[in-house]
């Protein structure tokens, strides 16, 4: 007889399009030891000049999702620059979508660039965007993060070097593509979880509409640091967005 299906949706977790899937890896597990199904989405093979870049984040979340049955509920967890593509990702798969969970990330903004968005991103997003641009139109990429620079974020040198092994820097055309025309869908709900201070303007405009929104005061890659408490918070907002049988606060 196959296995009883949890009564959980499927956690399926979207790295940063600058991020590799195993960033999720030790969140991941903390959740399957509490009993929860989880998915980590690997983005599909970029192809400049053929598509814009958000499609290989969305049509990875689709491929990732092509064996799991059509009506097994899913909730969308995002990550950085993966938040703002959720509904895009909502929009293109076929199973039901509970909740679309934003995890220190910007807010979907439809039509705007990555470098736009940059700008309203917290204390000195301005100045920063200003910098980035800079380092774009000369010929550069961005992230070229160091041990040295991520070593006070990510104290594990293990995690460290895995997230640097699979770092992305990306060029001027990535940061200066619209992103998709799609703003948040009114039929799923939708959460925000913030660690860094970049990400106080998108909590305080998510709480302005309505989302829950927890805050663990933290760096941006604290799933890396402390996946027990990120379990923690990410369960408990989904619990407030969509009570699921069997579901308490501590997500046991």
């Amino acid at each position: 007889m196959p296995a009883a299906r949890s009564p959980n949706p499927l956690l399926v977790l979207v790295a940063s399009p600058l991020l590799g899937p195993s960033s999720w890896s030790p969140l991941a597990d903390e959740l399957s030891s509490r009993g929860w199904e989880t998915l980590a989405s690997v983005d599909e093979p970029d192809q400049p000049g053929r598509r814009p870049f958000w499609q290989s984040t969305v049509a990875g979340v689709e491929h990732s999702l092509r064996e799991v049955p059509d009506d097994r509920a899913v909730a969308l967890v995002g990550h950085s620059g993966a938040g703002a593509l959720l509904p895009a990702a909502a929009l293109a798969i076929r199973q039901p979508v509970v909740a679309c969970l934003l995890v220190d990330a910007g807010l979907p903004a439809p039509g705007r660039s990555r470098l736009d968005s940059v700008a309203d991103e917290g204390p000195g997003g301005a100045a920063f965007a200003t910098e980035l641009a800079a380092i774009l139109d000369a010929g550069g990429r961005y992230p070229e993060w160091t041990d040295a620079d991520l070593a006070p974020l990510i104290p594990n040198a293990a995690r460290r070097h895995q997230l640097l092994a699979e770092l992305r820097p990306r060029g001027r055309d990535f940061w200066t593509e619209p992103l998709p025309g799609v703003s948040a869908r009114p039929d799923a709900p939708y959460a925000y979880l913030e660690f860094s201070e970049s990400y106080t303007t998108a909590a305080e405009r998510a709480k302005a509409m309505g989302w829950p929104v927890r805050h663990l005061p933290a760096g941006h890659f604290h799933h890396l640091v402390d996946e027990q408490a990120v379990a923690d918070a990410l369960l408990w907002l989904l619990a407030e967005d969509h009570p699921v049988a069997g579901l308490d606060v501590d997500g046991r």
